[in-house]
């Protein structure tokens, strides 16, 4: 399991480059990769939680993204590997 961290590096060019950005999420989604897309507060960027992928596949995914190949935001990977879990979460640790 992957959580990944979009901070803002360059606010200004995000509309220009949105429509690839939230293109590149629904692949994600219909990929089966991403679990949950949301944003940092205030205003800070956005995190996704993914799963399904090794750790070079999520590291390529995420220099696909629009927003990381121009610049608009900084990626940061954490691997997590889960150890308890609420039930409704099992499927995490498989």
């Amino acid at each position: 399991m992957f959580v990944i961290t979009l901070r803002f590096a360059d606010k200004t060019n995000a509309p220009q480059f949105m429509d690839g950005h939230n293109a590149w999420i629904k692949r994600g989604f219909d990929d089966g990769v991403f679990l949950l897309v949301g944003s940092l507060q205030p205003n800070a960027g956005g995190v996704i939680l993914a799963h399904n992928a090794s750790p070079e596949e999520i590291e390529a995914r995420v220099q696909d993204d629009p927003f990381v190949a121009k610049g608009v935001v900084s990626a940061e990977v954490l691997a997590i590997v889960p150890g308890r879990t609420d039930v409704r979460l099992a499927f995490l640790k498989a």
